[in-house]
């Protein structure tokens, strides 16, 4: 998507430009050197925007002297303002700072989780209530030369929205317009976008309905792309990826943040990872355009989710599994497998399959299977020559299969092979396809008329994941309900670029309803961390949950304890609580809201004080931190969710 350029400072954003990387300071604003320090690290690894909170008028006010020593140290790297709840604060810092970001939901409005029946004429009244308030920041921005983010987070909806568009992507994307518009009435274009949720799927759907909704009113302003919350470490990682990278696939974005539950220096690497992948994406094998003008939705349109007479297949704005036949325990209903290789290993013991989820105890004679215990190992030519657990299967290549058939072992074709192939599985047979394949109307007939087969989806394009989304639509469009295993490899990719880039790949994939089963391959990467990617990535988008999931925030100067250590904290006394999600938050700005997704909320409200939330509702408040996370374990035995570690 092209959009327009838009300076804060020398910096240009949007356009041709490349892809800006930035991040946000976690010291007290009022500290100034220990901002300008944490700046000038953030600089040095690469950020091209700093954004600093200013919660109030006093910290606005100090991003002079913060601006004053960074030009000082020869750092002339652009300012960006973060502003929540006070308006007044914001129109400081417009005529300090290089650009100001303000949040629709509670700039002029508040949330108390009330939902509120409006008229037309009122809720205009609430539009020109907004309007009185917001455009003295907008005149200031102007008479300055100061650019601005409108920033919309899907945990800080107001009421309002809340009342009239309910929880949703559309609400967020109408939240950001109301903003929008009163800028392009006063001719204000300096503008930055963005649509931030912790949850991927909500996050991506945004913006691709934000893009629409700017194109039919004439609109193209530059994007924002972050996840909120994400969380640290893998996790964080993984699920910034799938949200951020699923929107640069389709060229969708400006700048990015990773927002990590750790110094924010650390944020940088990740994001340059995932910039760079789109510098020379032009290159790619051409990939066969749609013609089929039934098959995509347009926004707002629903989906026909009969059996029959569908009028549209597919919609970027609403999320629906596509819909399969059930072979074996792949598809219809099951939850994505996971499908580790292991063909390049000479022999297989008991000590090779600890990496993917199971570990033999000798002394017990008992396996013990973890929650991220693979379903399928592929073998290649091998097999095992011990009894594996009742769970676990394996894959062979075909001809190896037919002098080797054992329990719980399944052939793996080329699609030559299949065809010719006198003999097959009559449960499960995995046939490996590409675009060629199945663009081939006699290849797909004979797919679908068969009940026993599970297609393996391989792409060898510069631009994989397009190509593979290619060819569900394809599948769709002729009725083809067969199951699909994604199947990656990262020849090339150290463990940090495969992480990042085998959850782009199949996290868009999955959050618009394509995949069955997930296989990555990796030369260089060891099979625990391919392993732990392909969990991850699942349970990012949503498809399939084996571990506690924290939505956690990536602290700054609003925040009123030490997150990184306290996320640990809980982390190491709750991780074994499968399914169940844990909001940490720093501050008050965006924790309920973000947290309604969360069973568990644990918030900063005041200085070495926490509220503890059950979903959106405050259980206890200003509790002491340092009995606040036991009193959080409390809460989730008392609601019946707390189980014992093994």
């Amino acid at each position: 998507m092209l959009t327009r350029e838009v300076s804060i400072g020398d910096l240009k954003l949007g356009g041709n430009n490349p892809i800006r990387v930035q991040s946000m300071t976690t010291t007290d604003t009022m500290n100034t050197i220990a901002t300008v320090e944490q700046s000038i690290r953030m600089i040095e690894a690469g950020c091209e925007l700093v954004r600093i909170t200013a919660p109030s008028i006093n910290e606005a006010k100090n991003l002079q002297n913060i601006k004053n020593e960074l030009h000082k140290r020869g750092h002339h790297t652009p300012i960006v303002a973060d502003i929540h709840f006070t308006p007044n604060a914001a129109e400081v810092a417009a005529r300090i700072v290089e650009k100001v970001r303000v949040n629709p939901g509670n700039f002029a409005d508040k949330k108390k989780f009330e939902t509120i029946e409006y008229t037309n004429a009122e809720y205009d009244a609430e539009i020109e209530r907004i309007r009185t308030r917001f455009i003295p920041l907008v005149k200031i921005c102007k008479e300055y030369g100061t650019a601005m983010r409108i920033g919309t987070n899907h945990g800080s909806l107001s009421d309002r929205i809340m009342s009239r568009y309910g929880d949703t992507p559309l609400g967020m994307v109408e939240s950001a317009l109301e903003f929008l518009r009163i800028c392009e009435e006063e001719n204000y274009k300096s503008i930055v976008l963005s649509m931030k949720s912790s949850n991927p799927q909500v996050m991506v759907q945004a913006y691709r309905l934000l893009i629409v909704k700017m194109k039919e009113e004439g609109m193209n302003y530059p994007l924002h792309l972050g996840v909120t919350e994400a969380g640290d470490g893998e996790d964080g990682r993984i699920k910034s990826a799938a949200g951020i990278g699923t929107l640069l696939e389709d060229g969708i974005g400006d700048t990015i943040r990773v927002s990590l539950t750790e110094d924010p220096e650390f944020e940088i690497p990740v994001a340059k990872m995932l910039a760079k992948r789109y510098s020379n994406r032009a290159n790619h094998q051409h990939i066969p355009e749609i013609t089929n003008e039934n098959l995509l939705a347009k926004a707002n349109t629903e989906l026909d989710t009969s059996e029959n007479n569908h009028t549209y297949l597919f919609s970027s704005y609403q999320y629906q599994k596509r819909k399969t036949k059930e072979v074996g325990n792949i598809g219809g209903h099951n939850v994505p497998r996971v499908i580790a290789d292991l063909s390049h290993l000479e022999k297989i013991n008991y000590a090779t399959l600890f990496p993917v989820g199971y570990n033999y105890s000798v002394e017990l004679d008992k396996w013990n299977i973890s929650d991220q215990a693979c379903d399928f190992i592929y073998t290649g030519n091998n097999h095992f020559d011990f009894e594996i657990p009742g769970t676990l299967a394996y894959i062979v290549n075909y001809n190896y299969w037919l002098i080797n058939e054992k329990d719980r072992c399944y052939p793996y074709f080329l699609w030559e092979e299949f065809v010719a192939a006198k003999k097959k599985h009559r449960q499960i047979n995995f046939v490996e396809v590409n675009i060629s394949d199945l663009l081939n109307p006699d290849n797909l007939n004979l797919l679908n008329e068969l009940e026993n087969v599970t297609i393996v989806l391989t792409t060898q394009n510069n631009h994989g994941m397009a190509e593979q989304r290619r060819v569900f639509f394809e599948l769709m469009e002729k009725g083809c309900k067969v199951p699909v295993i994604i199947k990656r490899g990262y020849a090339k990719e150290d463990a940090a670029h495969f992480q990042l880039y085998a959850s782009t790949d199949y996290g868009a994939l999955s959050i618009d309803g394509f995949g069955d089963g997930i296989w990555l391959t990796s030369n260089k990467v060891n099979p625990q961390i391919i392993n732990s990617t392909s969990f991850g990535v699942l349970q990012a988008t949503r498809q399939r949950i084996s571990k506690t999931e924290y939505i956690s925030c990536p602290s700054c100067g609003r925040t009123l304890f030490d997150l990184q250590e306290t996320t640990q904290n809980i982390r190491s006394r709750t991780s074994h609580l499968k399914g169940i999600k844990i909001g940490i938050m720093g501050c008050i700005v965006n924790g309920p809201g973000e947290m309604a997704d969360a069973d568990y909320g644990y918030v900063g409200s005041g200085v070495g004080k926490i509220t503890l939330y059950k979903g959106k509702e405050v259980v206890e408040r200003s509790i002491d931190s340092s009995k606040a996370v036991d009193a959080l374990i409390e809460l989730i035995k008392k609601h019946g969710d707390w189980m014992e570690k093994n």
